[in-house]
């Protein structure tokens, strides 16, 4: 980039390497519309106003021009998409950038794995900039692959593509002053560097002490009173809408009542088919909600560049990264055009720009389980009273309900009338043998078993199943296949996905991806299954961070003490 050839192209003495002409302006930047041309040189927006020539020119014909939007929290390994393929979803709908956490990857094989998502990130007409994982594994109460400790984060923490700390999910540590906390903490401090947070129903002086300590945002806001009560106390809402937790309908009342300048959309988790439409369907929703267009486009790009501390990007206007949309109206936000680094790499939902397949490096397997047999998978009865894990659809927050179970040879067992279902959590990084055993309510299947090697956030493997004979069979599938999803019935194999790259990634296309997940869908279905997501909800049943009640490889866990809990109540709840 030539700083004087941008200077000349303002001026309007050198001919732009590309002009917008006849546009509507979306300005996020003093929130107004308005007609003017858009020359772009070197990759820059260079001028904005009219009279430009442009080597090369396109005629908005009076369709409007926005920023390209950015997705300010998602963990790329919850699509079950390599980077390369996740760009290939997201960009012809408008995303252009994302911050990445890689704490899946991280907690399976640890700053491998973040340095794995680098590589396989670059070049790609996505720019992909990464949060450290602050929580690797998330709580003490799980067994992880890896551990990261600060002075591992500290080898990574100046590389410019690394903008912070990920989310602070260990709130009680931070607000409990645990020194190794605190040091995360204090290593994103010092470098200046964002430190989002993680910190469901934190309220009042905890929650002043959590936002003292330097934590700045927060995705997990359900309502709108827990959103007002955070921004008043300055930090950044991260408006989430992902597979399984969807809260941007909940929160829409702020965004109308509100300023809007701390909010940001992001999506967290989400499955390939959930990704055609991005965030741009968020700032189309909340539009048809009745909050202005430019506020709606600001939230998606101006804001979340701010937050991150991403200078010269999410606007429109001299100086700025010529990353940018062309839409024909908004309310949709379909673009017609997408322009990244001032070339068209999308048009009309489809790229036009080939993404150059790269040679990565393997990764080890990572499915290490002990050998095991049906009778490791029994719970012995000592009562028909259980403490389940109650789910609902759209929600990671769960609930901690008395259920019965029926017995069997002194076992407890599946009440498939009442949908109380076994769980278990098996390690699956070091062979221990640990197995968390438990029963989970809201399902809904009728036989069978559903299992997977994504289980939030150490990705041991988890089993749902109405019978051992099915749940086992289903365990040694994702042995074979080294991490997957599957669905088992009556001893076969109903559908199975694959998922080699460290049990949260397949190696292949996203149409083929799609393609077994839609099978797998119509497996849920064979076996009963009542939840939109059950396997999506599956994999945060095991995330001992989140009330009130979950299972991890080392037992059922009470959230809300912080403290392992009897399955068995003997009817006292």
């Amino acid at each position: 980039m030539a700083l004087e050839n941008i200077i000349k192209t303002a001026k309007g003495e050198e001919k732009a390497d590309l002009v917008i002409k006849n546009a509507q302006i979306v300005n996020v930047l003093s929130e107004e519309i308005y007609k003017a041309d858009v020359a772009i040189k070197d990759a820059i927006i260079a001028g904005v106003g009219s009279g430009y020539v442009g080597e090369k020119e396109i005629d908005a014909a009076g369709k409007y021009i926005s920023p390209s939007f950015i997705d300010g929290h998602v963990h790329i390994e919850s699509s079950m998409l390599l980077p390369s393929e996740f760009a290939k979803m997201v960009v012809p709908s408008g995303t252009t950038t994302v911050v990445a956490d890689p704490h899946e990857i991280s907690n399976v094989i640890g700053l491998h794995g973040i340095s794995f998502m680098r590589e396989a990130s670059k070049d790609l007409p996505l720019d992909v900039y990464m949060m450290l994982p602050s929580c690797v594994p998330a709580s003490p109460y799980e067994t992880s692959g890896f551990e990261l400790n600060s002075y591992d984060l500290s080898m990574l923490i100046d590389s410019p593509w690394v903008l912070g700390i990920a989310e602070m999910m260990n709130f009680p540590g931070v607000i409990n002053l645990d020194s190794e906390v605190l040091s995360k903490i204090k290593l994103g401090l010092d470098k200046r560097k964002r430190i989002d947070g993680h910190a469901p129903y934190l309220s009042n002086k905890d929650l002043c002490a959590y936002v003292a300590a330097g934590v700045s945002s927060d995705h997990e806001c359900t309502i709108p009173d827990e959103a007002i009560e955070k921004l008043r106390l300055g930090m950044y809402i991260m408006i989430r809408e992902g597979s399984a937790a969807k809260d941007l309908d909940a929160l829409i009342p702020v965004l109308k009542e509100c300023p809007t300048r701390k909010c940001i959309f992001v999506t967290d988790d989400r499955y390939p088919w959930a990704l055609k439409e991005h965030i741009n369907e968020m700032v189309a929703r909340v539009v048809k909600n009745g909050v202005l267009p430019v506020k709606a486009v600001q939230m998606a790009s101006l804001n979340t560049a701010e937050y991150f501390g991403l200078k010269n990007l999410g606007a429109i206007a001299p100086g700025y990264k010529a990353d940018m949309l062309l839409l024909d109206n908004l309310e949709d936000f379909k673009p017609q055009l997408v322009i990244k680094n001032g070339e068209v790499v999308a048009q009309n939902g489809e790229m036009v720009v080939d993404i150059k397949e790269k040679t990565l490096s393997s990764l080890r397997g990572t499915v290490n389980i002990r050998w095991l047999d049906k009778d490791d998978l029994k719970i012995k009865a000592e009562s028909a009273n259980v403490k389940a894990i109650e789910v609902t659809s759209g929600l990671l927050v769960t609930k901690a309900v008395e259920a019965k179970v029926n017995i069997e040879d002194g076992y407890a067992v599946s009440n498939i009338d009442d949908d109380v279902l076994k769980i278990l959590v098996i390690e699956r990084h070091k062979a221990s043998g640990n197995i968390g055993k438990g029963f989970v309510k809201g399902f809904g299947l009728k036989s069978g078993a559903i299992a997977s090697t994504v289980a939030h956030d150490s990705h041991n493997m988890i089993v749902i199943g109405t019978n051992d004979d099915d749940m086992l069979k289903a365990i040694k599938e994702l042995v074979k296949s080294q991490g997957g999803k599957v669905i088992v019935n009556n001893g076969e194999v109903v559908a199975k996905l694959e998922l080699p790259i460290a049990g949260l990634m397949s190696e292949q296309s996203s149409s083929e991806v799609i393609q077994k997940a839609k099978e797998l869908k119509q497996g849920e279905k064979v076996i009963g299954c009542s939840l939109d997501e059950p396997f999506m909800t599956m994999a945060f049943l095991s995330l001992s961070v989140i009330p009130e009640l979950k299972l991890t490889d080392k037992g059922l866990m009470d959230v809300m003490t912080g403290k392992f809990t009897n399955l068995f109540t003997n009817g006292n709840l």
